[in-house]
């Protein structure tokens, strides 16, 4: 059995990877809380139907 370093055998602690984690998540949510503008899809308006024709009975 060995003894070693977790950081440089290169083994991450997994409170500090929540933690990086959490941070990440809170710097996005910081970038689109103050960005001025956000790019989204606009919906298309649809057209309502084409009047039906009228009969061929009045001749």
């Amino acid at each position: 059995m060995e003894f070693v370093d977790m950081l440089q055998a290169g083994i991450i602690d997994p409170a500090k990877v929540e933690r990086v984690a959490l941070q990440n998540a809170a710097s996005i949510a910081s970038l689109l809380l103050t960005t001025e503008a956000l790019i989204a899809d606009i919906p298309e308006d649809k057209s309502a139907a084409a009047p039906a024709m009228p009969h061929g009975d009045m001749y």
